[in-house]
C-alpha cells in the first residue's frame, strides 16, 4: 500500500463519527424502524430526502398546533407530525449508512431540522394558549442547546453523543403534551403562589428539570474533555 493510500485511510478513519446512544428505549425503536420500515425505502431515495419528508412533517404539525387555538383537536395533526419527524429522523442516518451516502451537510441539514422543529413547536403551544409564555421561553433555548453541544462533540471528538433523554423521549414528551392539552383544554388546573399553572405549564416544568439537568451535565463533561485534550496537543508538541 503506498503511502498516499495510507494517508487517505487513515483520515478517514480520523474522520467516521463514533454514534454512542445511551437510551435503550432509542436502540430498540430504531432497530424495530430499520426491519419494518428501512428495508423498504426506495433504492434512488436518499437521506437529505427522508430528513425533508420529516421536516415538512414537522412542519404540518406546528402549523396545526398553531391553528388549536381554535379548535384542539388539531393536535391530533400536531402528533402526527412528531411522529412523522421521528420517524425520519431515524431513518435518514440509516439510509446514510447503508448506502454510503454519508456526508457533513446532511448531519448539518438533519441537526438543523431538528432545532427548528421542536423550537417553533414550543412556540406554536405558547401561541395556542395550552403553554404559558413564561414557561415556554425557558423551554424553547434548551432543545437548542443541547443540539448545540452534539455538534460540538462531532466536531471536535467525533462523537455522537445522544442525551439521556433522546429524540424518541423528547417526541413522546410532546405527544403528551398534545393528548393532554385536548383532554384538560388550555385552562389552568393548580395555582401556585397566585401563579395558574396549564396542564402543559406543568409537564414542561416536570420535563424540563431533567433536559436542563442533560444539556448543563453534557456541557461540562465536553468543556473537561476539551481541556484535556488541549492539555494532551501541547504535552505533544
Amino acid at each position: 500500500m503506498s503511502k498516499k493510500v495510507e494517508k487517505q485511510v487513515e483520515n478517514k478513519t480520523e474522520q467516521k463519527v463514533k454514534k454512542i446512544i445511551p437510551s435503550k428505549l432509542e436502540t430498540g425503536f430504531q432497530q424495530l424502524l430499520y426491519k419494518t420500515i428501512g428495508v423498504h425505502i426506495p433504492k434512488n431515495m436518499t437521506p437529505n430526502q427522508v430528513t425533508l419528508i420529516g421536516a415538512i412533517g414537522g412542519l404540518l404539525g406546528i402549523i396545526c398546533a398553531f391553528l388549536s387555538k381554535f379548535n384542539p383537536l388539531f393536535l391530533i395533526g400536531t402528533i402526527f407530525g412528531l411522529l412523522c419527524h421521528l420517524i425520519c429522523d431515524d431513518l435518514d442516518g440509516y439510509v446514510a449508512r447503508t448506502r454510503n451516502m454519508q456526508s457533513t451537510a446532511g448531519g448539518y441539514f438533519d441537526l438543523l431540522t431538528d432545532i427548528l422543529h421542536i423550537t417553533y413547536l414550543i412556540i406554536a403551544l405558547a401561541f395556542a394558549g395550552f403553554v404559558s409564555f413564561e414557561i415556554s421561553i425557558f423551554l424553547v433555548p434548551v432543545y437548542a442547546l443541547i443540539i448545540f453541544t452534539a455538534m460540538n462533540y462531532i466536531l471536535y471528538l467525533k462523537e455522537f453523543l445522544f442525551p439521556r433523554l433522546g429524540p424518541i423521549e423528547t417526541h413522546l414528551f410532546f405527544v403528551a403534551i398534545c393528548i393532554g392539552s385536548m383532554i384538560c383544554g388550555p385552562n389552568p388546573l393548580l395555582e401556585v403562589f397566585g401563579w395558574k399553572l396549564k396542564f402543559a405549564d406543568i409537564v414542561f416544568i416536570v420535563g424540563g428539570i431533567p433536559m436542563y439537568y442533560e444539556m448543563i451535565r453534557l456541557q461540562i463533561q465536553l468543556f473537561k474533555r476539551l481541556s484535556k485534550k488541549d492539555a494532551e496537543d501541547r504535552k505533544n508538541k
